[in-house]
């Protein structure tokens, strides 16, 4: 059968490059063409649009790229249409998205969305989008099951693939020194710097981090480098300074650190799996952030604190984000402080709630089953 994927971002090509092997699995004959990344261009297939060209964030940089944003959304449509798949996929990204099921369901194709748009956060006006446009909705947090159910959609709930990302290095035994060696880094302890994948989170961000970074010499403080940006993103920051980038490597420098400081999103899913204590900081433009209050509805904005329902990690966001609340945060973490087997007994109690690893393979066995079963 033949498979069209779109994912507009890094999570997305990774978490659809494993949907792939799952997939591939359930279905040797498997085609593939799709918008993504290099990740599902190493399962096989034809990339159509690479996700650098598709990645905007926030309400001030979507604005400025309105034009190349409909160029995107034309020209998927028309690959679609001449790629003749019999299944769309779409992952994530859902203010393109959303118009891409639309559209699919205007030319009477089957429409499968695989992680869901964060609709209980805000723009709940989306559900009726998906209500009408979506076949089959695979959801991958476990409150998100009885959401979508009470909102009458068809709704699969498989696990979490962040699980499937991860395992390698969970079965990998931890070596600092010979990470150390690889990536030319001193043999000290890390503190992981995971600022963000876009210009603007690493501009609000990273200064702040970096701040932070003479108050512990016993640490070499290392940053993962978002493989959507360039280094000059980053040497602006630490020219002067003994801070690394490293890019390629974000799951090895986590599994291989003391302490991380993450943006929200995926980031603190990966660092809680991967059982480094964290502490979540989150800035942005004033203008962005005070239209994110206005309209997002949840408490917390790490997906570790929204899946256990309460701040199992620490959030600073906008103005608690100072240089004083984030030095006081790491050091509470430090092994042996008031904070770090805090910690790490709820990501226990968070890896109890996602289930068990293998949901790719899961969901992509339900796809090829569900396209079989309605032919």
């Amino acid at each position: 059968m033949k498979y069209y994927l779109v994912a507009g971002e890094a999570s997305g090509d990774l978490h659809a490059s494993n949907l792939m092997k799952g997939i591939l699995a359930n279905d040797n004959q498997a085609e593939f063409r799709f918008f993504g990344g290099d990740l599902m261009q190493s399962v096989g297939g034809e990339l159509a649009l690479h996700y650098r060209s598709m990645a905007f964030m926030g309400f001030l940089e979507v604005l400025q790229n309105l034009r190349t944003i409909s160029k995107n959304l034309d020209y998927c449509k028309n690959d679609i249409l001449a790629y003749k798949p019999d299944v769309v996929i779409l992952v994530d990204y859902p203010g393109f998205n959303l118009r891409i099921a639309k559209f699919c369901k205007s030319i009477g194709l089957k429409v499968f969305y695989y992680i869901a748009p964060k609709v209980w956060a805000w723009k709940e006006g989306r559900i009726e989008t998906i209500r009408k446009y979506v076949d089959q909705l695979y959801v991958i947090f476990p409150f998100e099951i009885d959401y979508f159910k009470k909102k009458g959609i068809d709704v699969v709930f498989e696990g979490n693939p962040t699980l499937d990302a991860i395992e390698p290095y969970l079965q990998q035994s931890k070596s600092l020194i010979q990470f150390a060696e690889t990536n030319l880094l001193q043999q000290k302890p890390i503190v992981a710097l995971l600022a963000g994948s876009r210009k603007q989170e690493i501009k609000h961000n990273l200064p702040y981090m970096l701040s932070i970074a003479n108050h512990f010499p016993q640490f070499q403080f290392i940053i993962a480098g978002a493989p959507s940006l360039s280094p000059s993103v980053y040497q602006k920051h630490i020219a002067g300074t003994e801070v690394k980038v490293i890019f390629g490597k974000t799951y090895e420098l986590l599994s291989n650190s003391t302490i991380a400081i993450v943006t929200s999103g995926t980031a603190t899913l990966e660092t809680a799996l991967l059982n480094i204590p964290q502490v979540v900081c989150y800035r942005g433009s004033f203008l962005s952030m005070l239209i994110a209050w206005m309209v997002v509805k949840v408490k917390y904005i790490s997906l570790v604190n929204l899946i256990t329902g309460r701040e199992s990690v620490r959030e600073l966001i906008q103005y608690d984000l100072t240089h004083k609340t984030l030095l006081e945060e790491v050091r509470d973490l430090l092994p042996g402080e008031s904070k770090h087997q805090h910690v790490l007994s709820e990501y226990k109690h968070l890896k109890a709630l996602i289930g068990n690893s293998g949901a790719s393979e899961r969901v992509g066995r339900r796809i090829v089953n569900n396209i079989n079963d309605k032919k």
